[in-house]
């Protein structure tokens, strides 16, 4: 199979004094690749920061170059929605060793020799953070109006809050959590398992026979996609039909529901490099926000002026309402500022994703009386 993922120019920023990231190693250079929407006003107000999930990017609302299909949060992000655009500055960027233009496994090494695959460097959601910061700073903004992500983007949100809280006027972690669970670890590593065994893997350095370890890739997401879904939303989207069955079903018959996995599966290895799913998995699972601060997370908040509000949905098991409301709890003892709701939904932890018009709704509340404190119009 050749190279799934086509040379697409993003938009983009380099710094060329590069980024030194936790693991104690420096990038020479570091590119971010980055959408906005709406318009940055005089003071520099009005600016939203999006952070994406594990396998998002930059295009938010609008039709992806690789896909063709519609932005993942355009049901959130436009005109008189929820995020608007009329009157928000909206900021999203691709993370750090992510695969659609920001500095990553796919990138020249510094030095032009080749590409980085497996030498690229272990990154954090810190140092993704670290990355979006040069971003912001490159648009003279000082101070964010809000940061807002879920999944892995609230596990950003929160390390915004936490490192630079003075630039952070709101922040919003929606279905995310201040550590990856032992059972989030275990999936993640099934997934980086699956990739290794493909034959294509040739131990990470693929692209050098124009190969993709797709198959190994796939069966990642799908691993991942189960996860992302509840057993109620499978169940009503699928149950147990028979694709094309027309009298009882034999081993040659496929369930809808498997099906609708290997689209899945087939469809991700032709936007995403698989070297890149194991840095940010990594990330993720390295990410614990307390352990920095003798593992007190209050601490990690201590003095806050940042205006929270965490968003969980009831029948998310991979991010489940304990894991925001334990955050919550934190803030509360640092005295933050903080509010909390759970959002009633069958659809499970991608219901941020989806038509959930309550959760629409709470997001545009808050907003709205952020604004209203801040003063803008």
């Amino acid at each position: 199979m050749d190279t799934a993922l086509p040379d697409i120019l993003h938009q983009h920023v380099t710094f060329d004094d590069g980024l030194m990231l936790e693991c104690g190693q420096a990038l020479g250079s570091l590119t971010v690749a980055y959408r906005t929407y709406g318009r940055l006003n005089a003071d520099c107000s009005n600016a939203i920061l999006i952070c994406h999930a594990l396998t998002g990017d930059q295009y938010v609302a609008e039709t992806h170059p690789v896909t063709g299909k519609g932005g993942w949060w355009d049901l959130v992000v436009g005109p008189g929605l929820s995020i608007d655009t009329d009157r928000f500055f909206v900021i999203c960027s691709n993370v750090l060793g992510g695969c659609m233009g920001t500095t990553g496994p796919r990138s020249p090494r510094d030095g032009g020799e080749g590409l980085w695959g497996t030498d690229f460097p272990p990154v954090t959601v810190k140092d993704m953070v670290s990355a979006q910061k040069r971003l912001v700073e490159h648009f003279g903004i000082s101070r964010l109006f809000a940061v807002i992500g879920g999944s892995m983007g609230g596990m950003q949100v929160l390390q915004w809050a936490a490192s630079y809280p003075d630039m952070v006027f709101a922040a919003v972690p929606i279905a995310s959590a201040a550590y990856h669970s032992a059972q989030n670890i275990a999936f993640n590593e099934v997934g980086r398992q699956s990739i290794f065994s493909d034959p294509d893997w040739q131990a990470g350095r693929y692209w050098q026979g124009d190969k993709v370890p797709a198959r190994g890739l796939a069966v990642a997401r799908m691993v991942a996609h189960i996860t992302y879904l509840s057993e109620e939303a499978l169940t009503r989207k699928f149950g147990r039909r028979v694709r094309g069955a027309q009298s009882l079903p034999g081993f040659a018959d496929m369930f809808e529901v498997e099906s609708y996995l290997r689209h899945q599966g087939s469809t991700f290895v032709r936007r995403f490099d698989a070297n890149s799913y194991l840095t940010i998995t990594r990330a993720t699972d390295y990410f614990d926000l307390a352990e920095e601060y003798g593992g007190d997370l209050r601490a990690a908040f201590k003095g806050t002026r940042t205006r929270f509000c965490l968003m969980s949905f009831s029948s998310d098991w991979l991010y489940p309402t304990a894991e925001s409301r334990s955050v919550a709890r934190a803030l509360n003892g640092a005295a933050a500022n903080v509010s909390f709701v759970e959002i009633a939904s069958d659809k499970g932890h991608d219901a941020f994703l989806l038509d959930e018009p309550d959760f629409h709704r709470a997001l545009a509340g808050f907003l709205a009386g952020c604004a209203e404190h801040a003063g803008l119009p």
